[in-house]
């Protein structure tokens, strides 16, 4: 019996490993993670605040074997270039064409797009400008509801109202330890079972200099957001995308109800409530991906 030629361990685990680059868009150097095939489906995976495409690594193994995943940090985010503030506008507009230029240098004409917290805003501007490339769309704790806005969101009406008045109080929660515990513990039991690594180095960027002033543009900026979300749920009752939503429900940021406002816009999708806070891809990666990957293999049959 003539033996079978042996594996390539080597290069087969080389050509789905995770790999770290940049690219000019626009004048700003992007960096992105990528993993997976070349010719594989795409999954473009869009990271919230104040996190970057970091977020994604538990995910990425879990998926790279079958799919081409595309994680850019978005400029003032992660290990993309901050421009100054003063000549480069933060706002979602401005992100989501950066990212849609990324999209066009990379030459991804099909994907699927991952939207979580501030990807959603910026992933939705993107589908709408290039719905024919968009083949699904998986939402994880990201909302275009207003009844998906938890009390916490209060504050932040006032600041949009008299930012002024009200751009110090932003500033201390932003950088208080607290309000980056409660972003991926939730008010879950047992705070000792997460590590505090993942909340202190996002406070620790935001107190490098200049990357709070981005962030309170921003956070000034997201009623462009909330102004935009009927625009959204017509795109989905429209386009109806094939769509899954995976949600992690200890957010103190968006309520489970901002999950189930997307299945009432559209039926068809599929919705997984998680037993995760708002950085679910920390807490359940595996889980996420099993749900990913049914999902997009069923869209191909």
């Amino acid at each position: 019996m003539k033996a079978s030629a042996p594996i390539d361990i080597a290069a087969s685990t080389d050509a789905i490993a995770t790999r770290y680059k940049n690219i000019e868009v626009d004048g700003v150097r992007i960096f992105y993670r990528e993993a997976g095939r070349q010719g594989a489906p795409v999954l473009l995976l869009l990271h919230g605040y104040p996190s970057s495409s970091r977020m994604f690594e538990p995910l990425l193994p879990h998926l790279a074997k079958h799919y081409h995943l595309i994680a850019p940090d978005y400029p003032g985010f992660g290990l993309s270039q901050a421009p100054d503030r003063t000549t480069w506008p933060y706002t979602f507009d401005h992100l989501a064409r950066t990212m849609l230029a990324f999209t066009d240098m990379l030459g991804l004409n099909r994907y699927a797009i991952y939207l979580q917290d501030y990807g959603g805003p910026i992933g939705f501007r993107i589908a709408l400008a290039r719905p024919e490339r968009v083949q699904a769309l998986i939402i994880q704790n990201a909302v275009i509801h207003e009844e998906g806005l938890t009390p916490i969101w209060n504050l932040r009406r006032s600041y949009w109202a008299h930012r002024a008045e009200f751009e110090q109080k932003i500033r201390d929660g932003m950088l208080s330890q607290a309000s980056g515990e409660a972003r991926h513990v939730g008010g879950r039991p047992h705070p000792e079972q997460y590590n505090p690594d993942l909340w202190m180095d996002e406070i620790a960027f935001l107190k490098q200099p200049g990357m709070a002033a981005i962030q309170l543009d921003l956070v000034h900026d997201y009623q462009s957001n909330v102004r935009a979300y009927p625009q959204w749920q017509e795109y989905l009752r429209t386009q109806k995308p094939p769509t899954l939503v995976v949600w992690g429900k200890h957010d103190p940021i968006f309520a489970v109800e901002g999950a189930q406002a997307i299945q009432r816009e559209l039926p068809s999708t599929e919705l997984h409530l998680l037993d995760a806070g708002h950085f679910a891809t920390n807490d359940v990666p595996g889980q996420i991906a099993d749900y990913i990957d049914d999902f997009l293999r069923r869209r191909k049959n």
